[in-house]
């Protein structure tokens, strides 16, 4: 998944960017809301972070104009203030949830899972296909009785394909999902991601085929 970070604190941003990708996330990182709408004129996110005090302006000006935009774009806000009034006013400015500093970084990443799940219609954490689940707490794919853990860059990209079974997905936008501006990763990275899940896959009634010309989707053996 992509997510894009707003905010002005570069020691909390440091932190939460840091612990993301180790959960094999791509993440972003803007300061100010200027830079934050550079980022969205160019990319697209699975999730965005927002706080709310930035130097150029008030988040909720942000979450304003992105739903008038009619984007869908899940939006979890991190603020300091933890007034009833102010928590209502956000979700009612269409922040899909909130998140009040100081806090624990298992509980952001809860929170994302949970906000992704909404997103996508489901209901836990795991997709099924063919004979396969795939469990995104545990990191793992299993059928029968095996089951094959995932590195966390691997999980991440094989969650693009269980959202959309049989959806053909190019290199360019399998790339933008996976990395961050940041990473310095070619086209080549997903050729070798791709052939690190086709083994893991090995056995199982599900494999990931090769649309010539046009990228990968997967699909029952």
């Amino acid at each position: 998944m992509r997510y894009l970070l707003i905010e002005d604190n570069s020691k909390l941003a440091g932190a939460v960017v840091e612990r993301l990708q180790l959960d094999g996330h791509a993440v972003d990182h803007a300061d100010t809301l200027a830079g934050a709408d550079a980022c969205i004129a160019v990319a697209d996110y699975d999730l965005i972070l927002l706080d709310i005090m930035l130097p150029d302006g008030d988040g909720r000006s942000f979450l304003e104009r992105h739903r008038r935009a009619e984007k869908r774009t899940p939006i979890i806000v991190i603020t300091a203030r933890s007034a009833v009034s102010d928590r209502v006013s956000l979700l009612d400015l269409g922040a899909d949830d909130y998140l009040t500093k100081p806090f624990d970084f298992s509980e952001l990443e809860a929170r994302c899972r949970a906000v992704l799940r909404r997103q996508s219609g489901a209901a836990a954490n795991q997709k099924t296909f063919a004979d396969t689940v795939l469990d995104s707490t545990k990191g793992e794919i299993t059928w029968g009785d095996q089951a094959v853990a995932l590195r966390n860059r691997e999980l991440r990209l094989l969650e693009i394909f269980y959202n959309a079974p049989g959806q053909v997905f190019s290199k360019t936008h399998l790339m933008d999902r996976l990395f961050a501006f940041s990473d310095g990763a070619s086209e080549n990275a997903i050729e070798v991601y791709v052939g690190r899940l086709r083994k893991r896959l090995e056995g199982s009634g599900a494999t990931l085929e090769t649309v010539r010309g046009m990228g990968y989707r997967l699909v029952a053996r």
